[in-house]
């Protein structure tokens, strides 16, 4: 399988066998049998919304901007009629906000116009949405729609290649790898595991390794003690 760089800059260790990786995600379900994403959304097509502007920004950001433009457009029909200048106006606080208020819009209208008003549960049809990727679509289909999807940001990259659960050299990689080797059961809720496991505990400057539920299931080689 190879290695791969750690957050540190290690070389991380082979990955876990297949009783470990079973045990790791066994551990995540008994501490958080449900876990939630902390983007604000109230239907699939808020949340697509949001995951659209997240990009390269904050869920804390994301959510300052969104809480009042849900409140007036919580419908692609809604945000079609409030126009690209009012949910610029919406969004500005967000990096990049001039092309995703255009994206927003857009894909707006692609949903009204394609799909009914309503958000497709295809990673097909999703991915033809203005400003929808690979990952937005595994986002909202996995959190939307309950389908075992494996979206990897940063935090599920380092975590992955840190454990390492499965070692990749890409998003890609790795989103493919633990798709195939996370057990089916707790393949729903591994995106959200993986990724606030990587936000507040496993972090990519200084792991906080004392107080991992895992720690005596990780290889990685340069845990913290303190």
């Amino acid at each position: 399988m190879g290695t791969a760089r750690s957050g540190h800059g290690d070389t991380a260790p082979e990955a876990v066998d297949a009783a470990t990786l079973a045990e790791i995600f066994r551990r995540f379900h008994a501490a958080e049998p449900e876990p939630k994403g902390e983007l604000h959304y109230v239907n699939p097509f808020t949340l697509l919304v949001a995951v659209v502007l997240s990009a390269q920004a904050t869920d804390r950001g994301v959510n300052l901007a969104t809480g009042p433009l849900f409140a007036v457009a919580d419908t692609p029909e809604a945000m079609l009629a409030l126009g690209e200048d009012r949910v610029r106006d919406f969004v500005r606080t967000i990096g990049l906000f001039n092309t995703k208020a255009k994206n927003v819009v857009a894909l707006s209208r692609m949903l009204v116009e394609q799909h009914g008003g309503t958000v497709p549960a295809s990673l097909e049809a999703l991915q033809v949405l203005p400003g929808v990727g690979a990952k937005t679509a595994s986002v909202v289909l996995n959190i939307a729609f309950g389908v075992p999807r494996i979206a990897v940001d940063t935090h599920i990259f380092r975590v992955s290649n840190r454990i390492p659960l499965f070692v990749g050299s890409t998003t890609d990689k790795v989103q493919a790898g633990l798709e195939a080797l996370v057990p089916e059961p707790y393949r729903r809720h591994a995106h959200h595991w993986l990724i606030l496991h990587g936000r507040y505990t496993c972090k990519a400057r200084k792991p906080e390794c004392p107080r991992c539920l895992i720690a005596d299931l990780c290889r990685y080689p340069s845990k913290t003690s303190a």
